[in-house]
């Protein structure tokens, strides 16, 4: 999906390419930044969403603005753009 709003000029990275590696991962760093309430609404509605787990965000962190906090995710996918299967479900 996401190659379909970047265009991609090195055609060896394109999950269609035979040659790409199936072990091969992409790392996307998302961070929420806003008031305390506003972070933990956020992070709610993405896993209502299905987008992630609440425990996968970090926790809670003091951001540059002293009203604001912050959380990181560190989403890993496969080559292919799917995220990897977590054990146990």
């Amino acid at each position: 999906m996401s190659q379909e709003f970047v265009p991609d000029d090195n055609k060896s990275d394109r999950p269609n390419d035979d040659s790409a590696a199936v072990s091969e991962q992409e790392v996307v760093l998302l961070t929420v930044v806003g008031s305390p309430k506003g972070v933990r609404e956020t992070i709610l509605t993405l896993y209502r969403l299905g987008f992630a787990e609440v425990g996968d965000w970090s926790p809670v962190q003091r951001a540059a603005n002293p009203k604001q906090v912050m959380s990181v995710l560190i989403r890993r996918s496969r080559a292919n753009g799917t995220p990897p299967r977590k054990s146990g479900r």
